[in-house]
């Protein structure tokens, strides 16, 4: 496996235990994180435009998404591993 992909990995992961911990101290609420990643997700749209391939695209958006899903899975109280939420990525990605 390409080191790049495991140093994003650990990195995703990583941001996805700081976005629990912010909302487990009150810091801010799942909503607030749901709000921020789907305008990062819409800025990433934009700025791709047509520049990019489809599948460029949907790796850009990759991080963004399995974010989603992490707080989302943080917010009804679960976890999982970066392996279940990529699958889960993979599978919404799907025609």
């Amino acid at each position: 496996m390409n080191t790049a992909n495991l140093q994003l990995e650990g990195l995703t992961m990583a941001v996805a235990a700081i976005t629990r911990m912010l909302t487990e101290k009150g810091l801010v609420t799942h909503q607030d994180i749901r709000s921020a990643l789907g305008q990062a997700e819409a800025e990433a749209v934009a700025s791709a435009g047509s520049e990019l391939s489809g599948s460029n695209q949907k790796g850009i958006l990759f991080p963004i998404r399995l974010l989603s899903l992490a707080n989302d899975a943080a917010e009804r109280g679960e976890s999982a591993s970066f392996k279940a939420f990529a699958r889960q990525v993979g599978l919404s990605d799907r025609p």
